[in-house]
């Protein structure tokens, strides 16, 4: 031991003596260095509330919490960040789907007067805590091209359209056991899409079983909300995947191939056994009018809870708008009947080409049943409105394609005409085209207006049919040789006021001439009254479209409930799906009160 460690002692009490001071420093932050981890920042307006930040922190530092109120896309949820657990590994960011959530470069956090818990003095939630870095420059962000997503999803193998024009085979192959359970490994199990479906299917319950080869489970998942998997599994709108986390920046799961996939694998027989549908009656008779998804949906549940029901159908088959509407190469009726057949499996009954108001009156039916579900559809198709509309030639969509479902003959001609920018007038096109004939839409606004499926519109260019946008019908001619002409006048797009959207002025002295064989009418249909007479009905309240109903689709008659087409006119087949569930749990509260 030497005499300088002897004295170190002596040296540090003499410190004790002297009168404290504070190094100031701190205050005065050095600029991080570049990339430097510091505190967060969140974009509020960019985040949707997934959650994924908070999943991968393996420290448990992130906690998702109230913000404001949830929309589709938007949990509503904002990640709150315990900087006492955090160590800056920056993972959260590296992962965020939307790109919201980054970094800043600053490392010095100063509180006044603690009068919070102590613990919650380093908590907060960037974006909507206001610090001083919120305006500072940004330090730490994902590096381009750095991904720990996988932002491409697995291809769907289609027949190509030279090949599918030659006949209503279904143009969709499906995803092999292999592309499916890469396609599931893309989830990140947010439940986003949850949230916006209307049936709310449990989406990443479902493919996470099929991730882990549990396809019978899948199957269980699937059935708990939706009775038509395998329709929707190929023509569901998807309004699901519009909202998925990694659509922000890639490509949104297809989570409708994935469904159809899970229907795909199990055969019909095998559904009895796996989904294990016993039903213990319970005495109470329920009548159905329509056997579309909406009416077959509430027929589902209500069978599983035990009612007796009863389906009353005007066609000789049951599907309405998804047999009688939808072309068999998008939904083959095999897979239509797939679905049906398990319905029918827990008993309930049909009565087909029974149309209600001509084979049975509506108050006999009221008369004879603890409650009624109508929902009908939309079969009625709406006119354009032009002079020459009445000449022959001149046909509805729906009308095409009832008789292409029904196998009657059809002559459309070399040159056909479709009005309109609906999935069924992207249908009526594409049928025509596997018919043999040339295929012109027109459409009054311009291409990214159309509200039909963005797919449907790409298959069809790809199937050579011609768009003719910002289009207005005037008048159809008849030519001198028999065939049929289409007087349309261009448009621009303009600002109206009141107008949520830019509307089509027709442009003054514009005028041209389109001649076809076959006029084709697809421009929307609205719902038949005809039907609705008797005492019963005089107890209804009718709106201007349709039978006023409640959230539940109850009428003004307790005992009547509305659903379908007919009730949200949002007119496809997932929301129909979800009115006959939602129906059916208030027709069976109807009786049961107490029950939830």
């Amino acid at each position: 031991m030497n005499l300088k460690d002897i004295l170190s002692p002596l040296y540090v009490w003499k410190r004790g003596f002297e009168k404290p001071y504070s190094i100031n420093t701190l205050s005065k932050e050095r600029p991080g260095a570049a990339r430097y981890r510091g505190f967060h920042k969140n974009d509020l307006d960019k985040c949707i509330g997934c959650g994924t930040c908070a999943e991968i922190c393996q420290n448990q530092s992130i906690e998702m919490v109230p913000v404001h109120s949830a929309k589709d896309g938007d949990s509503g949820l904002r990640p709150k960040i315990d900087y006492g657990r955090c160590c800056w590994c920056a993972l959260c960011v590296d992962i965020c789907p939307s790109g919201s959530l980054t970094m800043s470069n600053s490392y010095i956090w100063v509180e006044e007067g603690l009068d919070r818990d102590v613990q919650e003095t380093y908590c907060y939630i960037p974006g909507a805590d206001q610090k001083p870095w919120d305006s500072e420059e940004l330090g730490y962000h994902r590096p381009e091209g750095y991904e720990l997503l996988r932002l491409e999803r697995v291809p769907m193998p289609h027949l190509p359209a030279e090949e599918r024009l030659e006949s209503f085979v279904e143009m969709v192959k499906g995803y092999s056991r292999e592309l499916a359970i890469k396609e599931a490994d893309r989830c990140i199990q947010c439940g986003i899409c949850t949230a916006t479906c209307p049936a709310h299917m449990n989406i990443p319950a479902y493919i996470k079983a099929i991730r882990e080869d549990r396809i019978a489970e899948g199957l269980k998942i699937l059935y708990e909300t939706n009775p038509f998997p395998g329709v929707c599994g190929r023509v569901c709108t998807r309004r699901c995947e519009d909202v998925c986390a990694l659509s922000h920046r890639g490509e949104a799961i297809s989570i409708r191939w994935l469904k159809r996939y899970l229907t795909d694998c199990i055969e019909s027989k095998d559904y009895q056994g796996i989904l294990n549908s016993e039903v213990v009656p319970n005495g109470k008779n329920i009548a159905i009018i329509g056997s579309g998804p909406g009416g077959l949906s509430a027929a589902y549940y209500l069978a599983k809870l035990g009612y007796r029901v009863e389906i009353f159908e005007k066609n000789s088959a049951a599907g309405g708008m998804l047999r009688y509407g939808i072309p068999e190469y998008r939904l083959p009726y095999a897979s239509l009947d797939k679905d049906i057949d398990y319905i029918l499996s827990l008993g309930v009954q049909i009565h087909y080409n029974t149309a209600v108001g001509k084979q049975v009156r509506f108050d006999d039916i009221y008369a004879r049943f603890d409650a009624v579900f109508i929902s009908t559809g939309l079969f009625e198709p709406f006119i354009i409105g032009i002079k020459g509309e009445d000449t022959p030639g001149v046909i509805s969509g729906l009308k095409l394609l009832d008789d292409v479902t029904n196998g009657r003959e059809v002559r459309l001609g070399k040159h056909v005409i479709v009005v309109g920018g609906g999935n069924v007038a992207m249908d009526a096109a594409r049928t025509a085209k596997r018919l043999g004939s040339e295929v012109t839409v027109l459409y009054r606004r311009r291409l990214e207006d159309m509200p039909a499926d963005r797919e449907e519109i790409e298959e069809a260019q790809e199937e050579k049919v011609v768009f003719c946008c910002q289009a207005i019908p005037l008048e159809i001619e008849s030519t001198s040789d028999g065939r049929l002409a289409m007087i349309w006048g261009k448009a621009e797009m303009k600002i109206v006021e009141g107008a949520k959207r830019p509307s089509p002025v027709l442009i003054e002295g514009s005028s041209e001439r389109l001649v076809a064989d076959t006029i084709i009418a697809a421009i929307g249909q609205g719902m038949n009254f005809s039907w609705m007479d008797g005492e019963a009905f005089a107890r209804i309240k009718f709106g201007k479209w349709n039978i006023e109903a409640d959230r539940w689709g109850r009428s003004s008659d307790q005992k009547v409930f509305i659903g379908g087409d007919m009730f949200n006119r949002t007119a496809d087949a997932i929301s129909a799906i979800a009115d006959g569930h939602r129906s059916a749990r208030a027709i069976d509260k109807l009786f049961n009160p107490s029950n939830e």
